[in-house]
């Protein structure tokens, strides 16, 4: 299959490097350009760049896919198939025509559910059972298209959008390489169209989700900590200081008389906040400036919040 693949993150790195493995012609990268990043603000490139020119193949990084040198290029390719993958470019209609078999997406959640920017911690935030990813034939709408092919997976307790992220990505690369094979034989079912009744959208995330609202219940709360590891974190004061909550646990059990975000019980390895309803048990924090510790160092350096 001759294919020119797109994606910019390193979610798109495994699908990349297993059609690639898999034998099939990746004519040609496209990627965002590279960008400052850093204390330092050098260029940088991007993890799709990086693992292109490691396999020895043309990248190119135009500004979006409006320009018609930009679509004479992709033209003149001549693909059977554009493979998209967090790619954070609008493709237009004009583009999305060009290849014999169109342009399939990589998305990370079971479609409908979950289109958009961020459908990985959405699944979490919400307290989803399950989720997996889906080979999409695109069309202009955002994440609208027919669907070929969806592998699920079970969402664990103890799932956080990182890890959860890098195995979707691992399923993203089996899938596309799967559903490839199969359009190759001949046996690729037709793509369903997805029922926009039961669509739900993935807004992106934004810096001031990371704080903790404390009215909320401990459930919540400790689902948004994992939903938002690693970035943006979630974030409170606490006894007067910011701390980052890495990791907690909820504790069944509720103090009515003190309001949310009061510290209900403290020791030299415990620390617990009462929430809107039940007890959050703090287990790795960060201190503003500092490393990631587990609670029980952290706490021994602060006996006074316990000391009587």
């Amino acid at each position: 299959m001759r294919i020119l693949f797109c994606g910019t993150p390193e979610f798109s790195v495994p699908p990349l490097q297993q059609l690639h493995a898999a034998g099939h012609d990746i004519l040609a990268v496209f990627t965002q350009p590279d960008k400052a990043r850093g204390r330092g603000q050098q260029q940088q490139k991007t993890p799709v760049k990086q693992a292109a020119e490691a396999l020895g193949i043309t990248v190119h990084q135009p500004d979006g896919m409006k320009a018609v040198d930009t679509q004479t290029l992709i033209a003149d390719y001549q693909a059977d198939l554009m493979v998209v993958v967090a790619y954070g470019v609008i493709i237009p209609q004009a583009v999305l025509d060009l290849p014999r078999l169109g342009c399939w997406n990589i998305h990370a959640s079971l479609l409908p559910r979950w289109r958009g920017a961020a459908p990985i911690h959405r699944a979490i935030l919400a307290g989803d059972q399950e989720t997996g990813v889906c080979i999409m034939q695109m069309e202009a709408g955002l994440d609208t298209g027919p669907v070929y092919l969806c592998e699920k997976t079970a969402i664990d307790s103890q799932d956080t959008a990182g890890k959860l992220h890098d195995r979707l990505s691992e399923m993203g690369a089996r899938t596309i390489v799967k559903a490839v094979q199969m359009a190759e034989n001949n046996t690729l079912p037709p793509a369903k169209a997805q029922n926009d009744t039961q669509a739900t959208y993935a807004h992106k995330l934004k810096k001031v989700e990371s704080n903790i609202d404390w009215q909320q219940p401990a459930t919540d709360i400790e689902r948004q900590i994992r939903a938002f590891t690693p970035w943006p974190g979630s974030q409170s004061k606490i006894n007067g200081e910011t701390l980052k909550i890495w990791q907690a646990e909820v504790v069944n059990k509720d103090n009515n008389t003190v309001p949310p975000g009061t510290v209900v019980y403290a020791d030299s390895d415990t620390l617990i906040i009462q929430c809107g309803r039940h007890q959050l048990k703090l287990l790795e924090v960060q201190r503003a400036g500092k490393k990631r510790m587990a609670v029980g160092p952290f706490m021994r350096a602060k006996a006074d919040w316990y000391s009587q």
